[in-house]
């Protein structure tokens, strides 16, 4: 619908006149009331009717259809002093919504048509309800099916009408949304617009999906550790008793538990550093997890040159060269080994994958501080999109719990002073006692893989990696941005890169690492983009500590998992009470099923007794320096 009248752009002046001053082209309203509420209508003829009276033919004038009224030539009645001409005023009428059957995608529009100042108002359908803005954070902007038709019914036409405008009390008048009493005098038209008929271009972006999971966390080794530990809300945070920490102010830290020196061939493992071997047990099990054969890529049949790795770090493992300063002091530079270097550089954890796996195509990998697991997930998928790799072996890798780490964290007064003695973990996302986040190790490997490629050798399908979104806050070398602007855009960069709308977001992993500052404004951010929509949120760091370059790796596996399994795992930490200033919907206590399921309906967080139901979930991750990475993953059905 346009107003093709262009009236807004003529002086209004309301003002008395009588119907018999009244000419074609004159804007008018019956009565003072109307005049009041914005019922305005275009005089398209005129005709003397009896020597006392005139046919007044009216057109509402953002376009309807015509109307006759007989006024005494003496009646008074309002002009809006603007002339217009009538003939470029359209003639509409309201779509039967009752005849229509309604698909995802469709559009609805209502505009209230005898206001000239009138702004269209669309609804469009997904997920079988109606949202007026699908990327607003509303739920009471959301209808049924049954309340849309209803605007078909009552936005009649106005032909049969005699007195528009009489005593109509239109709900939301000006809003544009038909209500109780919309039909007096025609002053809604309703169209319905059908979705756009998709066409799949050639040749374009592939979808890319989620074939294989892997993990080493203080939980433990393996995914299903992992999931378990979450599920049961248990924490792997641990003390640091060797002699090394013996002096630092913190001493706790969320450690794998198991050498992984123990799980790897005793020459290999030693060319590793403890963030490759890492990288490497996770890169394994999501390999086989995949469906590949052990050993790699031949022994798999893949052409090496189209598998990539694509891995995140912040130092890989900082105690390397620590361990190499050390000997240098006390041995001389012959005590140096010269493995020193290439097991100290953050791309090691990369190249050790794939020289486990006998991949050529690339190794990546991504530093870009806390949010480097995730932008390297990212960067993985637009490479599968975009037919440079059919598979990606994608996640982080971090190995920082050394005394020079712990101690430069807590010089900042970024880690939390808890200990272990009340049984609880120390790290407390949103919580309103928190304290600082707890250092961490750990490894979290997604395999990535082109839809096609995954179907054509059937594949097991977890779910779309179906986006992703960054920005920069541009604010602080080590402190957020407390308006959460940055983590906003990147929110909505990730949504809108997966093709969707927040209105199909079902959930949200949130970054949360149990500091004041950052836990706000991620919120902030959280609440800025879903406004009142109650999406369920809930943070690992409780249960891990925050892993670093990792984190971002081991919880996008926990997001694969939600969505598998239509389960959000409990917030470890913040059990006790949650920071009045988070306002969110913090998953705590118990697990809690996923709106929707793993794979079926249920509700998204719209208003009450509105069916509805998405298919993504976030998750967040950023890092010192204002790095935001946030990755979308879809469920798929």
């Amino acid at each position: 619908m346009s107003n093709s009248s262009d009236s807004s752009q003529v002086p209004f002046a309301p003002h008395p006149v009588t119907a018999a001053e009244v000419i074609p082209g004159d804007l008018i309203a019956l009565t003072p009331d109307d005049a009041e509420r914005a019922c305005w209508y275009v005089v398209t003829h005129t005709l003397p009717e009896t020597p006392e009276t005139i046919r007044v033919t009216l057109r509402p004038p953002l376009g309807g259809t015509d109307h006759d009224e007989v006024l005494g030539r003496d009646r008074r009645v309002i002009s809006g002093c603007r002339r217009l001409d009538a003939g470029t005023v359209p003639r509409l009428v309201s779509d039967d919504l009752a005849s229509v059957e309604f698909r995802e995608g469709d559009r609805v529009s209502s505009l209230r048509v005898v206001d000239p100042g009138a702004g269209e108002v669309s609804y469009v359908r997904r997920w079988g309800v109606w949202h007026r803005d699908l990327d607003g954070g509303s739920g009471d902007d959301v209808l049924t099916d049954a309340e849309v038709r209803g605007w078909g019914g009552s936005a009649v036409t106005g032909a049969d009408s005699e007195s528009p405008g009489a005593g109509a009390e239109v709900a939301g008048a000006g809003a544009g949304t038909p209500g109780a009493g919309a039909g007096v005098g025609g002053e809604f038209v309703v169209r319905h617009h059908a979705r756009p008929e998709r066409v799949t271009a050639v040749g374009g972006p592939r979808r890319v999906v989620v074939t294989g999971l892997g993990a080493v966390t203080p939980l433990g080794v393996g995914v299903d550790e992992l999931w378990r530990g979450l599920l049961d809300g248990r924490h792997g945070i641990r003390e640091l008793d060797g002699e090394e920490f013996a002096e630092l102010p913190v001493r706790v830290a969320g450690t794998v538990p198991v050498d992984p020196m123990e799980l790897l061939p005793r020459q290999a493992a030693r060319r590793m550093n403890r963030a490759a071997q890492f990288a490497v047990l996770a890169a394994r099990e999501a390999w086989g997890d995949a469906g590949f054969v052990a050993g790699g890529t031949r022994e798999s049949g893949l052409d090496p040159e189209r598998v990539g790795v694509s891995l995140g770090a912040i130092l890989g493992d900082a105690s390397v060269l620590v361990g190499g300063d050390r000997k240098l002091r006390d041995k001389g530079p012959r005590g140096v080994s010269p493995l020193t270097t290439p097991m100290t550089v953050p791309s090691q954890a990369a190249s050790q994958v794939s020289l486990d796996l006998h991949i050529t195509g690339e190794a990546r990998t991504v530093t870009a501080a806390c949010a480097s697991g995730t932008e390297a997930i990212g960067a993985a998928i637009d490479r599968i999109r975009y037919g440079r790799v059919d598979i990606a072996l994608a996640g982080g890798a971090e190995a920082v719990v050394t005394p020079a780490i712990m101690a430069s964290f807590a010089a900042m007064r970024a880690l939390s002073t808890r200990g272990l003695a009340d049984g609880s973990s120390p790290s407390r996302p949103f919580a309103k006692d928190r304290d600082g986040f707890v250092n961490g190790e750990g490894a979290g490997v997604l395999v990535l893989e082109a839809e096609e490629h995954a179907r054509a050798r059937g594949a097991r399908i977890y779910c779309e990696a179906a986006g992703w979104g960054l920005s920069a806050d541009a604010h602080h070398m080590a402190a957020p941005d407390p308006s959460g602007a940055g983590v906003a855009l990147a929110l909505r960069r990730a949504v809108r890169d997966a093709g969707g709308y927040v209105a199909d977001v079902v959930h949200v992993n949130a970054h949360a690492t149990a500091t004041v500052e950052g836990d706000l404004a991620e919120a902030g951010a959280l609440r800025a983009v879903f406004g009142r929509r109650n999406v369920p949120v809930t943070a690992l760091k409780g249960n891990l500590g925050h892993l670093q370059g990792a984190a971002g790796g081991v919880e996008a596996v926990a997001t694969v998992l939600t969505l598998h399994h239509g389960v959000v795992p409990p917030t470890v930490g913040a059990g006790g009470e949650l920071d009045d200033a988070i306002g969110l919907d913090v998953v705590m206590g118990v697990a809690r099923e996923l709106p929707g399921g793993g794979l079926g309906g249920g509700r998204a967080g719209v208003r009450e007794g509105v069916p509805g139901v998405g298919d993504l979930a976030l998750s967040n991750s950023f890092g010192f320096g204002g790095h935001n990475a946030v990755l979308a993953l879809r469920r798929v059905g």
